[in-house]
């Protein structure tokens, strides 16, 4: 067993109130009247300067003997408001009471959500980190009013603020990309080296307001070895891949990938030669989407070598078979979506595997592939079924073993909101590589055989409250033999391992993905961490490997 190295403390959040130390992007006594409130967005922080104040006099007298309007008229005060994202639902606010009257200001914020939260605070002086955590991912207009009563003047301004975070909306199994057909792009192998652009964004009923989108990747038909990378359009390409492949392969992988302003993704060929790429959608992220996320323990829903959840057999070649998936182990009723990790073992024939809603029939997309006597593993996020059911079917001529494992939920009931927003990024997010093992000596650590590394991912929630889950393509490489990989939540804390108290964790009897001698293999995971937030990567096979982590996002409940 290994830690990663440099785990991050946790930290408990500033009290809210005031003269607490100023968060990042906080203004100064002497604010710039200048700021700009779009580009502030970019970092995370929204921002309105304080000439947007409107002061009115207070119907209560008059002051000093004057009118109350011509009090009003002569104050100088002005609010300056700026809103910091810190999970995806949630925002601190700031306001500064610039050249307010020494006196005391009843300070009322109304969050836009119909909740409000009131203070007392003396004039020129600022509020730091006033938290809150709306119901739901939207669009909201934060309006701060300040009363002077000893002037009878009043203040009041308007901060607009988008949440970071996204629910989930279920999308019945669609092709959009397939570069053998012309179907998204023209017709004709992606080239070495080169991006294919891919309109998503109002493209087969997902909403101009998409901010990420969930598909199945596949490359198929290569010549020579390579990776797929895909990102929102408009940013530089990161440094993390979703699909790994190698010469004559055809290998799925599902993704969730930021869309980029513009509407488009990218998926980028990083291989030697031209390469076919298809796409399929089965969901989408917005803000206005109706269901949020719950997370769960993997646990196994079938296993047709011991008929588990359906018959006991191989699933036989273009047999389907129908999985209850409401109503067990958790699962609510009202459970719109289903996160999966479907596995194909002891298949006679090569095919593909297709996971589609009940109540319909099999879509013309695929799910994952495999070959002859193959074991692969793929994520896969499906709509459930008006009756709560899922459908399997195999799309080979002869007969193979399914296991399905169930990581989570999507549901009205849910309430973590998906984000790729992280501190120092600009606000739509995107993926980033965690840890590669296969650093240069002495910062080379593999997974030793039947070990596990217990990590503690760093993300963008700046509260340091409990990740409902983490969004991560997780790859094996410089494999000397067969094997899987079990992703679990682990019991203890960072500093439990940092400090040689912890307890060694119960072995996952699920499976994340498998692996053959000398292949680099990948799947997405969304991994629920423990209630310290730290995750364990299982190498469950005879020898050691290496391990790359990519981040491509994170569900915060709060």
């Amino acid at each position: 067993m290994g830690l990663i190295p440099g785990v991050a403390q946790a930290t408990g959040p500033a009290t809210p109130g005031v003269s607490a130390p100023p968060p990042e992007g906080a203004p100064d006594a002497a604010p710039d009247a200048d700021a700009d409130e779009a580009g502030a967005a970019e970092s995370g922080t929204f921002r309105t300067p304080g000439e947007k104040t409107v002061r009115t006099a207070l119907p209560s007298g008059n002051a000093k003997g004057g009118s109350a309007q011509a009090s009003a008229d002569a104050s100088n005060l002005e609010l300056y408001m700026w809103g910091d994202a810190r999970t995806a639902r949630s925002v601190s606010v700031g306001v500064n009471l610039y050249q307010g009257a020494p006196v005391p200001h009843e300070v009322t914020i109304a969050w836009g959500d119909g909740t409000t939260h009131t203070t007392t605070v003396t004039g020129g002086q600022i509020i730091y980190d006033v938290r809150h955590t709306f119901p739901r991912p939207g669009e909201y207009t934060i309006t701060v009013t300040a009363k002077d009563t000893v002037n009878n003047v009043q203040a009041v301004n308007h901060l607009p603020f988008t949440t970071p975070g996204s629910f989930f909306a279920p999308h019945a199994p669609t092709r959009l990309l397939d570069t053998r057909a012309g179907i998204g792009s023209a017709k004709g192998k992606v080239g070495a080296y080169t991006p294919v652009r891919l309109k998503i964004a109002g493209n087969a009923q997902v909403p101009a307001g998409a901010t990420a989108v969930v598909l199945n990747v596949t490359a198929t038909n290569p010549t020579a070895g390579g990776h797929v990378s895909v990102y929102p359009s408009g940013r530089d390409r990161p440094k993390t891949s979703n699909v790994n492949y190698t010469a004559g392969q055809t290998v799925p992988n599902q993704v969730i990938v930021p869309v980029g302003k513009d509407g488009y993704i990218e998926l980028y060929n990083g291989g030697w030669n031209a390469v076919d790429l298809i796409a399929d959608v089965t969901g989408y992220f917005d803000r206005a989407a109706p269901d949020g996320y719950t997370s769960l323990n993997p646990v196994r829903f079938v296993d047709t070598r011991e008929g588990l959840g359906t018959a006991r057999g191989q699933v036989a070649g273009q047999g389907a078979f129908g999985v209850q998936i409401t109503g067990r182990n958790g699962i609510p009723a009202g459970a719109t979506a289903v996160a999966l990790n479907v596995t194909v073992t002891n298949p006679k024939q090569a095919g593909h595997l297709t996971v589609y809603p009940s109540g319909q029939a099999a879509p013309s997309t695929s799910s994952l592939n495999f070959t002859p006597g193959q074991t692969v593993a793929n994520s896969v996020i499906v709509p459930v079924g008006p009756d709560g059911k899922i459908n399997v079917r195999n799309g080979a001529w002869a007969g193979t073993d399914v296991i399905v494992d169930v990581v989570g939920y999507y549901g009205a009931g849910s309430k973590a909101a998906f984000a790729t927003w992280r501190l120092g990024q600009p606000a739509e997010g995107g993926p980033f590589r965690h840890i590669d093992t296969r650093g240069l000596p002495p910062n080379s650590w593999p997974c030793l055989a039947g070990g596990y590394y217990a990590l503690h991912l760093n993300s963008g929630n700046r509260y340091d409250l409990p990740i409902e889950a983490h969004v991560t393509n997780l790859t094996v490489t410089t494999t000397t033999g067969a094997g899987h990989l079990s992703v679990a939540p682990d019991p203890n804390s960072a500093h439990a391992y940092q400090h040689g108290y912890a307890v060694k964790p119960p072995r996952p009897t699920t499976s994340a993905l498998n692996w053959t001698a000398g292949k680099d293999v990948s799947n997405l995971v969304q991994a629920k961490p423990g209630p310290h937030g730290v995750i364990d990567m299982w190498n469950q096979s005879s020898r050691e490997v290496h391990y790359i982590v990519d981040w491509f996002g994170e569900y915060d409940a709060y």
